[in-house]
């Protein structure tokens, strides 16, 4: 598949992290992307903002549809698809596309980024995504996580996704099997055996799925897997439309690396090999996933933080490229700006990340669930005088301020719960996220200056910055898998990261590589 002129890559992931995953993964010299925050309060012409600003270049929306009832995500898709189409329309396009818009969209590859764990409205995008006869290929493996997808079923660390306990915030049990989560979609297995065959073999399965009107349902286990499943699906160019985690992302940014001819000016002595990127940097840490291999150096300035994002030289050309665009953006330290850490997740391991954030000298502020439910006046956080400041959840009554303790808190899935029968009223995820986004609006708005931002989990960043009326983002590097350092057109700096990724060392590389010594350790082991 080449990326010419006439072509253009467009992502749909449904939430914030997720679609910074995939601009970071598909970012090369030879592909450009952005993300768009769809729906969003300064999201005005959304339907001008999808054309390309350049040749070749990835748009990524954020749908924001994760949490939405399944008949809006569909239509968010759907109208994701019709906007992408020339004169296509605005948000409020309904009708055909005619033939020279039929001609477009069929040049238009298309990459529906779904989650690794399968939550969201996974059977609703993907039926929307298949309207009209497209082909559709999901592989939702993301290897450099531990999660598999063995004869149809996910695995995480060898264990099955319905048998552990990675939904414990959903409001629903998991699914058993991939095929289960599609719910009545006709879905056609492609086994471990096929996609570690010819790809002559692997692309007669996948057309035998695409012509029977069948999702085809991927094994894999390692990125060489993802890798052949990308290069068969696109062997006929834009027909089949392909959906997967940030690994199938990956994937699909080292195809794109490999097979594109670069565009543009001839690159500068010295940048035109993958060993442009350099060497991790004296102190880089290494990945921060047990088990995966190779690294490459962040490009975020200070101190480097390794992380492996895949598979070889491709992987080596983006990180240049990423690198080449952080020289753009400086870091917290150089301009003075201070850093804010939200903390939104329901992960016990948060718990951890925050004491060793605070423990280098980060100013901690839980804030009280009941206040943040509370209609009226957003709560208000202390002014943000410290280096770095992390805010995160309390079950605690008390106000705002400085806390020696470290608690782990159940924050509910923002979908509504069923609601039972004579029982208490469930807490509201969405209403928990949207006050902490008040909260942090309030402090960046009455801070007299620009505040950098370091956010975990899609949910929380996406309201945060929703709040902050940001509708565009720039990817700039990533710190390690999954935090992803993005810049605002006015030059700010953003951290976007899964709540359930990374280390108990996450929030401190991340803080370290915006802002290099800015916080000392003060306690050595």
């Amino acid at each position: 598949m080449d990326m010419t002129p006439s072509r253009r890559l467009l992502a749909i992931a449904d939430d914030l992290s997720g679609a910074a995953e995939v601009a970071a993964a598909v970012c090369s010299r030879t592909t450009r992307s952005r993300v768009l925050l769809f729906g969003g309060p300064g999201a005005v012409g959304m339907a001008t903002a999808l054309r390309p600003r350049h040749a070749g270049e990835a748009t990524v929306l954020d749908l924001d549809s994760r949490y939405r009832p399944a008949a809006e995500a569909a239509e968010a898709v759907r109208g994701a698809l019709r906007m992408s189409w020339p004169d296509g329309g605005g948000q409020d396009a309904v009708a055909a596309p005619g033939p020279s818009d039929t001609l477009e969209a069929l040049d238009t590859f298309v990459l529906k980024k779904i989650d690794s764990l399968l939550r969201g409205n996974v059977a609703a995008e993907i039926a929307a995504l298949a309207e009209g006869g497209a082909g559709v290929v999901l592989a939702p493996a993301l290897p450099i996580a531990g999660r598999v997808v063995r004869s149809g079923v996910v695995h995480i660390g060898g264990v099955p996704l319905h048998e552990g306990d990675a939904w414990r915030a959903e409001a629903v049990p998991p699914p058993a099997s991939v095929a289960q989560a599609l719910g009545g979609l006709p879905t056609a297995p492609i086994p471990l055996a096929t996609v570690r065959s010819s790809r002559p073999t692997l692309l007669t399965a996948l057309r035998a799925a695409a012509t029977a009107g069948r999702v085809a349902i991927c094994d894999a286990e390692t990125d060489a897997d993802l890798d052949a499943i990308v290069e068969a699906s696109l062997a006929d160019g834009p027909g089949m439309r392909l959906v997967g985690s940030g690994g199938l992302a990956l994937a699909l940014g080292r195809h794109l690396t490999t097979a594109s001819p670069a565009t543009g000016a001839r690159a500068a002595p010295g940048t035109g090999s993958p060993a442009a990127a350099g060497p991790a940097a004296p102190g880089a840490t290494g990945s921060a996933v047990p088990g995966a291999t190779g690294s490459v150096a962040t490009a975020v300035g200070g101190p480097a933080v390794s992380d492996s994002w895949g598979r070889g030289a491709a992987d080596a050309t983006r990180a240049a490229v990423l690198a080449s665009a952080a020289g753009t953006a400086a870091s917290s330290a150089q301009t003075g700006r201070p850093v804010l850490v939200v903390v939104g997740t329901a992960e016990p391991a948060a718990v951890e990340q925050v004491r060793r954030l605070v423990e280098d000298g980060a100013s901690h502020h839980p804030l009280p669930l009941a206040a943040l439910l509370a209609d009226g006046s957003p709560v208000r956080l202390p002014a943000l005088t410290a280096a770095v400041t992390v805010v995160s959840l309390s079950a605690s009554p008390e106000s705002p301020g400085p806390a020696p303790a470290y608690e782990a808190v159940a924050l509910p899935s923002p979908r509504p719960a069923p609601s039972s029968v004579g029982g208490a009223e469930p807490v509201s995820g969405r209403r928990l996220v949207l006050g902490l986004a008040r909260a942090v609006g309030a402090a960046v708005a009455a801070h007299d200056g620009a505040v950098d931002l370091v956010l975990t989990g899609g949910e929380t960043a996406r309201r945060v910055l929703d709040a902050l009326a940001v509708a565009e983002l720039d990817p700039v590097g990533q710190v390690h898998h999954g935090a992803v350092h993005l810049r605002t057109p006015d030059g700010r700096s953003v951290v976007t990261r899964p709540g359930s990724f990374g280390d108990p060392d996450s929030l401190r590389h991340i803080v370290r590589a915006l802002r290099p010594h800015s916080t000392e350790r003060k306690v050595t082991s």
